[in-house]
């Protein structure tokens, strides 16, 4: 069954049992989500995380679009008549749909072509007799086919060509091994085009670059791509450029796929047809296939990069529930500044003047240190756009001039501003704030963003939060698809607080979206905060399925079922009863009691419906009921008098916050408003083949700056302990510049930069 091959073959590439993603994909097509299914269904799916899931639910659209495709194929080419048992095996056992269309294009219906003109015009028997017997000369053959619509022996032959080319252009097997021989061996070049080198001069590391194929990776791709739409750069692929024998490879396989030799006079025409053919035809047809391959290896791992940093973002440490001073900072237009209590309820909001032209420093001092005492505020958040160093500095003299029998002086942040104004000009900010003009809802965002990061970026379509590679130029719906995994995921794995969320959040958790969210937000209105989980089911059009889905990823503080503020699923409130009666305690004493927990054997709980798994969360889960899986919050302290890239000097260590991580370094923000770049290979004092192994976005990091380059505002910073800031040298460990002299028993590999500011950083430093 089509069913248990896809599980299969499914579980192959997860790691897994192939009955494990069978019940996984019954789960999934029963509409359970992802979050639910690796929470509170491992006894199901024998254990499969979330990223398993996530690939499972992926490759299953693929695995399924093939068969689509394939069953459209085979009724097509059995309307024809053509299909054989031999060909029907040959499309069954197809396992990309790249092989698939490779078998289905002899039988694919097309315009009328050369080589069906050729043989209307009856010289397909030509062509037979040339490929049955070399020993002819072809001319001498083609005499026997002039006829009225083929003049002469010269056209017969072309005609014969046409027939023969398009025979070798539709052989799948020849094809598939040409293709494969194409991404072992081809090179990618890219050059500047004419007149163009003014307007292109952030492309300038790929006016004349060349790298194997097959080791391009995602974000020079990328940048070459956008070169060449911008018509800044031409891009080729080139293969066996630097053979100089006669006959090319890629022509000799063609030969071989037909036993072509050199000797007799049948033979010395084919090679030519052999070798017309893959000049005309087949070299286009399969560069066209490998820059579309280059383009989907490029994009698939663009988005996981921007996943993976938005990831981190998410789940970001809160600074939690503390009375907030956003500031969003400008110089001519005036800080916005907007202050909210320990819930994000907006209290106060006003707009000062320190910069020029105004220059009222002393009167804005005195309006935050106004409002820090009128709110009790605790932290003040700054967003890191123009004037937030300027901005940051003002606050800190402030603060220093605050008497200390005031109490204790907030703590001030510098905080990504991504998205906030976005958030600012959407629907949801004029829904939340229809009364604030656009200007100042940004600082509430930013003062929230502090207070919950989560709660905040929700609000903001995942694509303009930021903190990806080329995200403009990768596919939107697949980039978009794959963000809002992430983001359903962040949300689902912290909980969420049933009588305090926005309706943005709720959409997220599983189960619910946009509609059920907001008709929870109006019962909530209407009848008052949630006392139990249960009451979730007087929602209007939430029922048992929903309800299903949501409630374990929904929490109430102080309600009337103490569980309800943890992350057990109501289904089985009756294990964590059971759980209770051993211990002889009261639920509320027990929660949270380690030892007590500990010295449980989970086995004796297990019954016919809840395996092993669930009693072990729901058991961590009584030791820290609600427990957020965010790490402590920390911020990075910036340098005094280090405002502008102008202010750095090598060897400078400061200390930053890594706003962005690609496979080949990490940008940290350091307050002189343009991030630096560590590259992968400054990192550690050890190899590192991915900088994600050491960083992630939102960490606070120590740097030393290595190289500064003014003019292109780009900053290199290092992480090593050993001072040693300099190019990348080669390794034996995979992580080294391609070499600039060839290996002598191997193809040339052609030069590629790859220093703090080479081939593969600079166009990364170009971001959006």
């Amino acid at each position: 069954m089509a069913s248990e091959r896809i599980a299969a073959i499914i579980a192959a590439e997860i790691t897994a049992r192939p009955e494990q993603a069978a019940a996984a994909i019954g789960l999934l097509d029963e509409g359970a989500t992802v979050p639910f299914v690796a929470r509170y269904r491992k006894e199901v799916t024998g254990g499969l995380d979330d990223t398993q899931l996530r690939l499972l639910a992926e490759r299953l659209a693929y695995l399924r679009e093939l068969d689509a495709r394939r069953d459209t194929i085979l009724g097509s080419i059995r309307e024809q008549g053509k299909l054989t048992e031999e060909l029907e095996t040959k499309i069954a056992a197809a396992a990309t749909k790249a092989e698939l269309e490779d078998i289905y294009l002899p039988y694919k219906p097309k315009r009328r072509t050369k080589a069906e003109i050729a043989r209307e015009r009856g010289l397909g028997p030509l062509a037979e007799a040339i490929l049955a017997d070399r020993a002819a000369a072809p001319s001498e053959l083609a005499l026997a086919y002039i006829t009225e619509e083929v003049a002469d022996a010269k056209a017969a032959l072309e005609g014969a060509r046409d027939i023969l080319s398009e025979q070798f252009t539709e052989n799948a097997d020849l094809v598939g091994r040409l293709r494969s021989y194409m991404k072992e061996r081809a090179f990618m070049r890219s050059r500047l085009v004419d007149g163009k080198q003014e307007a292109g001069a952030k492309f300038s590391d790929y006016f004349d670059h060349v790298e194997r194929w097959a080791n391009v990776p995602s974000h020079r791709a990328l940048a070459m791509l956008r070169g060449r739409n911008e018509e800044v750069l031409s891009l080729d692929i080139e293969v066996d450029a630097d053979d100089a024998s006669p006959v090319k490879p890629v022509e000799r396989m063609i030969a071989d796929a037909y036993a072509i030799g050199r000797q007799l006079p049948g033979d010395r025409w084919l090679m030519e047809v052999a070798g017309w053919t893959w000049r005309v035809k087949l070299s286009l047809h399969l560069t066209l296939d490998l820059m579309r391959d280059l383009r989907e290896r490029a994009e698939e791992e663009a988005i996981h990069v921007f996943a993976r940093n938005l990831k981190d973002l998410l789940l970001a440490a809160p600074a939690g529930s503390r009375a907030t001073m956003g500031l969003d900072p400008g110089i001519r237009t005036g800080v916005k500044v907007a202050v909210v209590d320990g819930t994000g309820k907006l209290l106060a909001t006003t707009t000062v003047y320190p910069f020029p032209p105004r220059n009222d420093v002393r009167g804005t001092q005195a309006e935050l240190a106004k409002l820090i005492r009128l709110h009790k505020v605790e932290l003040i958040s700054i967003g890191n756009g123009t004037g937030s160093r300027e901005t940051e500095r003002l606050v800190a003299d402030m603060l220093a001039d605050m008497p200390a029998e005031s109490g204790p002086k907030p703590l001030k942040v510098i905080v990504s501003e991504a998205g906030a104004s976005v958030y600012s000009a959407s629907a949801t900010a004029a829904a939340e704030f229809p009364g604030l003009d656009v200007s100042l809802r940004g600082a509430v965002s930013i003062a929230r963003r502090l207070q919950d990061p989560l709660a905040e970026l929700v609000k903001i379509e995942p694509k303009s939060i930021g903190v990806g590679q080329y995200q403009h130029d990768v596919d939107q719906y697949r980039l978009g698809r794959s963000l809002e995994a992430v983001v359903e995921d962040a949300v689902n794995a912290v909980g969420v607080d049933l009588n305090t969320a926005s309706a943005p959040l709720l959409a997220r958790v599983s189960g619910l979206g946009t509609s059920l969210a907001e008709a929870i937000i109006a019962h909530r209105d209407a009848a008052g905060p949630f006392a139990s989980r249960r009451d979730l089911l007087k929602v209007s059009r939430l029922g048992p399925r929903a309800f299903e889905q949501c409630a374990g990823f929904l929490r109430i503080a102080n309600g009337t079922e103490p569980l309800d503020a943890s992350a057990v699923h109501p289904e089985a409130y009756g294990v964590a009863n059971k759980i209770v009666a051993a211990c002889g305690r009261d639920l509320r004493s027990l929660m949270g009691d380690s030892a007590a927990l500990k010295a449980l054997d989970p086995r004796v709980f297990v019954d016919e419906r809840f395996g092993l798994p669930t009693v072990r969360d729901i058991l961590a889960e009584l030791e820290k009921p609600g427990r957020d899986p965010r790490p402590g919050f920390k911020t990075a302290t910036f340098a005094d008098g280090v405002d502008d890239i102008k202010d750095l000097k090598p060897g400078m260590l400061l200390e930053g916050t890594v706003t962005n991580v690609a496979a080949f370094g990490a940008f940290v923000d350091i307050g002189v408003h343009q991030d630096g770049l560590v590259h992968v290979s400054q990192l550690a004092d050890r190899f590192v083949k991915d900088a994600h192994e050491v960083v992630k976005a939102g960490d606070v990091v120590k740097v030393r700056v290595v190289d500064i380059d003014i003019k292109r505002k780009r900053i290199g910073l290092s992480m090593r302990r050993d001072g040693d800031g300099g190019t990348p040298k080669p390794r034996d460990d995979g992580n080294r510049p391609v070499p600039r002299a060839p290996a002598p028993q191997r193809q040339p590999e052609r030069p590629v930069q790859q220093g703090a500011f080479g081939a593969a950083l600079a166009d990364a430093l170009k971001r959006k």
